[in-house]
């Protein structure tokens, strides 16, 4: 039975890991969108700076009291989610700029609200 349950765990940590998607939020004209967005646990969120001249950063306020470092036009930020809950957010150099992650454990559907 031991060495029956030992596979079984490896392929369900490896099938949950294969299901982990990637899901986009885009920064322009000095917002995020989509603002809101509801993923599952274990989903990676890549912010995209599409903005021509302006910089930003993705500040979890709530996670981590350091503000994190701006990135420029075309450049990336990216953080995976491994634990339900609601994760809010702002841009430090623009707090009127503001988002929202959804994360549910067990949903399979994704779904984002302007």
């Amino acid at each position: 039975m031991k060495r029956l349950l030992l596979p079984l765990c490896v392929l369900a940590l490896n099938l949950q890991l294969v299901m982990a998607e990637t899901v986009q939020v885009d920064i322009v004209k000095f917002k995020f969108s989509p603002q809101q967005l509801t993923i599952n646990a274990g989903d990676t969120v890549v912010w995209t700076n599409r903005e021509k001249r302006q910089y930003h950063n993705v500040w979890f306020q709530d996670l981590v009291s350091e503000e994190p470092d701006i990135f420029f036009p075309d450049e990336t930020y990216q953080r995976t989610f491994p634990d339900a809950g609601t994760f809010n957010y702002i841009c430090g150099p623009h707090p009127k700029m503001t988002g929202s992650i959804i994360v549910q454990s067990n949903s399979k559907e994704v779904s984002s609200h302007e």
